[in-house]
């Protein structure tokens, strides 16, 4: 009896809307934003290890870095904006993998993170990478939200969020009180989404 032929392992993920996106060759044609803002809603920030109803989002993570962006950058770019608040949107699919396991896993996840990125921002228009004072400022900003989602939702104390992601301005009051909530899902998305569509729109 002839062997079956056997399959490569399947690298391909599929999306609620119907998209198979091949984590090894992604393609920006099978990249929807809908499918984005529905899974960093549901993707967990710090491990699900922060207080709270509901998990923090990357998703909500995403629209406070690129508040703080925006604060530190007053004169950014709605194209700018945009790549901003799209800097982890590669999470959608590979999850958000928590910095202790980064270190154990080394750089061998960077390149699927990194393609499936360039893949997303080409899919909105977006260079496939941020320029470097562009992605510096992204960086910045989310030292400063990982410092303040640290001490106000994942238990570290003012010194040990210090140590780890820099001491950072504080965040004004108001924004705090709302992106420092955590929000159900529906919420997150439904937010994340309309501030993509107003950023894609050059708002």
């Amino acid at each position: 009896m002839a062997k079956r032929p056997v399959e490569p392992p399947r690298a391909w993920q599929r999306m609620l809307s119907g998209r198979r996106l091949d984590l090894l060759d992604p393609s920006p044609l099978d990249i929807e934003i809908e499918d984005i803002a529905h899974g960093l809603a549901r993707v967990a920030r710090w491990n699900g290890q922060t207080g709270g109803d509901h998990i923090y989002s990357v998703a909500q993570h995403a629209l406070l870095v690129e508040e703080i962006a925006r604060d530190l950058a007053p004169g950014l770019t709605p194209a700018e904006a945009l790549t901003v608040l799209l800097h982890d949107a590669a999470e959608y699919v590979v999850g958000d993998i928590i910095s202790p396991f980064k270190a154990v896993l080394g750089d061998g996840y960077k390149g699927v993170e990194n393609r499936i990125l360039a893949a997303v921002m080409v899919r909105f228009g977006l260079p496939p990478a941020p320029p470097r004072a562009l992605a510096a400022l992204t960086k910045q900003a989310d030292g400063v939200a990982a410092h303040h989602e640290a001490v106000n939702l994942a238990g570290f104390s003012g010194e040990e969020a210090a140590r780890y992601f820099g001491a950072p301005p504080r965040l004004p009051r108001a924004l705090a009180a709302d992106f420092l909530t955590p929000w159900p899902a529906s919420v997150a998305k439904a937010r994340f989404l309309a501030r993509f569509t107003a950023l894609a729109q050059g708002v």
